[in-house]
């Protein structure tokens, strides 16, 4: 049996003649950009996230990076964000010209709260709190600290669309929540596109200011902004799936309920969940030693895998100029070094994660650490 490690179309076709009849209607209307199916999804989204205003934008990566410059961050500003996240959680730090700061991870994957502290310099401005793999962060201490040194709270939601701590939506925590609906995501479109969310009136329209060439009126540029407009299209097709996102959300958490009662292999360290925390699993992550070899079985079995992620940004080429060298980060190099996701996607069979799970269970490492 071949079971990859992700497959979209089967999304499609739980609501074909839905999204099909959308897309009609997108086209017959003759209006494609900023229109009434980015209006009508901005406040359906804002409300089931629970925030007061969302803003569409064309992707998750112009969500952070426009985030930072309505915030005022720039250079000479330190921002704190963890060190094994993806690299768009820092590139929309430094596309302002601040300075990403980088804590441990913990047992979770999520920042460790209780490193974050010894970090904040006079140079702070804000923290960037990554919900990783879908899993809501302890949000409740991160907020007292950037209450106590007047910091910004940036949240970076593009994984975690439904996930709650202490029954609060990510994207209500903070300044802004910033989400990508790369086609990936829970909430994935058919192509790329974002959004933020924030309680802010004045956040909301800079916002639109921003994503619109800086301009608030057409021709007249107040800043010098960007074009990083939602489409009608992706806004249409993503009101369609946003009405099953709780769905889709609900049938990853049964995969994953299966993955974790019934996966039992020493080798393999299956992930844990914080208490408080929900997760809407937008990866189901575990951890091995003996990663190379397992990869290698995997795939004799026909069985796909993705790392998420193979090099830390703080290693990666585009952050040579911070000094950072191998050893700075040892939590998440190790992670980095250990880290799999397996297959998950919705619409996945039960024999499917049968076949996975037997062959996990069998999987025994000839290399000797």
């Amino acid at each position: 049996m071949k079971v990859p490690a992700n497959v979209l179309a089967p999304q499609f076709y739980m609501h074909q003649e839905e999204y099909e009849a959308k897309a009609m209607e997108v086209l017959r209307s003759g209006w494609y950009v900023l229109g009434k199916e980015v209006s009508s999804f901005e406040q359906e989204f804002a409300n089931y996230i629970g925030a007061k205003y969302s803003v569409g934008l064309a992707s998750g990566l112009d969500a952070l990076w426009l985030a930072f410059r309505v915030l005022g961050i720039k250079a000479g500003d330190e921002v704190i964000v963890q060190g094994n996240t993806y690299i768009a959680s820092v590139m929309g730090i430094t596309i302002n010209g601040a300075t990403p700061v980088f804590v441990e991870p913990n047992a979770y994957h999520n920042i460790d709260v209780n490193k974050i502290e010894e970090k904040i310099t006079e140079k702070t401005k804000a923290i960037l709190v990554v919900h990783l793999y879908g899993q809501a962060s302890k949000m409740d201490k991160i907020q007292t600290l950037c209450k106590k040194h007047d910091l910004y709270l940036v949240e970076d939601c593009a994984q975690s669309h439904g996930a709650a701590y202490q029954g609060q939506m990510t994207g209500t925590f903070g300044a802004i929540g910033c989400f990508s609906f790369y086609p990936s995501k829970n909430l994935g479109a058919f192509g790329d596109a974002g959004a933020i969310t924030t309680n802010r009136e004045d956040i909301a329209e800079a916002f639109k200011m921003y994503r619109n060439y800086g301009s608030e009126k057409r021709y007249y540029n107040k800043v010098v902004g960007a074009n990083s407009r939602l489409d009608e299209m992706q806004a249409g097709l993503l009101r369609v799936k946003l009405k099953y996102l709780n769905a889709l959300n609900d049938e990853r958490q049964e995969l994953c309920e299966r993955y974790l009662n019934k996966i039992k292999n020493p080798v393999i360290a299956l992930p844990k969940i914080q208490e408080g925390a929900t997760t809407v699993w937008h990866q189901f992550v575990i951890q091995t030693a003996y990663r190379d070899e397992f990869i290698e079985y995997l795939n004799k079995h026909e069985i796909g895998s993705i790392i998420h992620y193979p090099i830390p940004p703080h290693l990666s080429e585009a952050y040579q100029y911070l000094g950072l060298k191998e050893g700075s980060l040892p939590i998440t190099e190790k992670r980095a070094n250990e880290v799999l996701s397996i297959p998950l996607f919705n619409g996945m069979k039960k024999e499917e994660q049968d076949y996975v799970i037997d062959q996990i269970n069998q999987f025994k490492p000839e290399e000797k650490l």
